[in-house]
C-alpha cells in the first residue's frame, strides 16, 4: 500500500506544535515575551537542491531540529528490527515437505496477530508523529513478523525468490537515491500530484480486490500470471518505486523547514511503509513472472 505518513504539512504543523504558529509561519512573527525582541524576518531562501522551500524564522538557541543523517541513523535501526523479526518469523513458519512435494504449511497465529499490531501502530503513529520513536521500532518487529512469514511461503512455492525480492528493493533504493540527490530526477509538483493520484488509484484497486474476495471473487485478471496481471504489478512497483523519490523530497523539505529531531524518527518510519510496501510487490511481480 502507499505511504501517507510523509507529506509536507506534517513537517510544518510539527514545527508549529513545538515553536507555535509564529514560529512555524513563514510570514509569521516570533512570539514575543518580557526581555525578548522579535527578530525580523529572514530574506526568502531556498536551500540548494531544494525546488521550492519556505522561510522559516530562526527558532530558538536551544531547538533541537530534525538532520538529514538523524533521518538515516533512525532508518538503520528501524531495518535492522525489522530484518531480525523477519527471520523470526521465517522461522516460526511450519513447512511440511516430502519428496520435494508441499504437504502443509502452518502460520502460527501470533504473526496473523502481527498484522493487526503492525496496522494500528501504523496509525496511531500517523496521527501522533510525536511517539515514532517508540511505535517506529515496534512497528518494524510486528512488520518484520509479518513479511518474515510470507517470504517464507513465497519462497516454498518459489526457490530463491526471496533474494531476488530483496536485491531488487535494495538497488531501486539506491537508484533512486542517486537519482534524487543528483537531481536526475526533480520532484515538481506535477510528478507529486501524478504519483498521489496513481497511489490513490491502486489502493482503490485493492480495496475493490479485498471486498470482492470476501464474496469469492476478485478484480479480473490483476492476480494473474497473464500480461494484464503482470503488467499491473509493473505498474504498481514502478509507483512504488517513484514514492521513494517523494519520501526524499518531503524528508529534504522537513530538514529545511527546521522540524522538530523527534520527526527524524517518524520520517524513518515513512521511509520503511514504502520500503515494505515495494518489497511485497516485487514478491507478486516475480511469483507471477515464475508461473510463466
Amino acid at each position: 500500500m502507499s505511504n501517507p505518513a510523509l507529506t509536507d504539512d506534517v513537517y510544518q504543523k510539527a514545527r508549529a506544535d513545538e515553536l507555535g504558529a509564529g514560529w512555524a509561519s513563514p510570514t509569521g512573527a516570533a512570539p514575543t515575551s518580557p526581555g525578548f525582541i522579535s527578530p525580523p524576518p529572514p530574506p526568502p531562501y531556498v536551500p540548494s537542491g531544494a525546488d521550492q522551500v519556505s522561510a522559516w524564522p530562526p527558532a530558538p538557541s536551544d531547538y533541537k531540529a530534525m538532520r538529514v543523517n538523524g533521518v538515516a541513523s533512525a532508518t538503520g535501526v528501524l531495518l535492522a528490527l525489522l530484518l531480525a523479526a523477519a527471520w523470526f518469523g521465517y522461522q516460526s513458519v511450519d513447512v511440511v515437505v516430502v519428496n520435494d512435494q508441499v504437504l502443509s504449511t502452518k502460520v502460527p497465529p501470533y504473526l496473523i496477530g502481527s498484522f493487526f499490531l503492525g496496522l494500528g501502530l501504523a496509525f496511531l503513529t500517523i496521527f501522533r508523529p510525536k511517539v515514532a520513536r517508540i511505535t517506529g521500532p515496534l512497528y518494524a518487529v510486528a512488520e518484520g513478523l509479518l513479511l518474515g512469514a510470507i517470504s517464507h511461503l513465497y519462497e516454498v512455492e518459489y526457490k530463491g525468490i526471496i533474494l531476488q525480492a530483496v536485491g531488487l528493493t535494495v538497488g531501486i533504493f539506491a537508484v533512486m537515491l542517486f537519482m534524487f540527490a543528483f537531481r536526475i530526477i526533480r520532484v515538481t509538483e506535477k510528478l507529486r500530484m501524478a504519483i498521489i493520484a496513481s497511489t490513490i488509484a491502486i489502493c482503490l484497486v485493492y480495496l475493490a480486490d479485498i471486498v470482492a474476495g470476501l464474496f469469492g471473487s476478485g478484480v479480473p485478471m490483476i492476480n494473474e500470471a497473464g500480461p494484464v496481471g503482470i503488467g499491473f504489478s509493473l505498474l504498481v512497483c514502478g509507483i512504488a518505486s517513484l514514492r521513494l523519490l517523494l519520501n526524499f523530497d518531503t524528508v529534504e523539505k522537513g530538514v529545511a523547514a527546521g522540524a522538530p529531531r523527534y520527526m527524524e524518527w517518524y520520517s524513518a518510519f515513512g521511509l520503511i511503509l514504502t520500503l515494505v510496501w515495494l518489497y511485497l510487490e516485487l514478491l507478486r511481480l516475480l511469483s507471477k513472472l515464475r508461473q510463466r
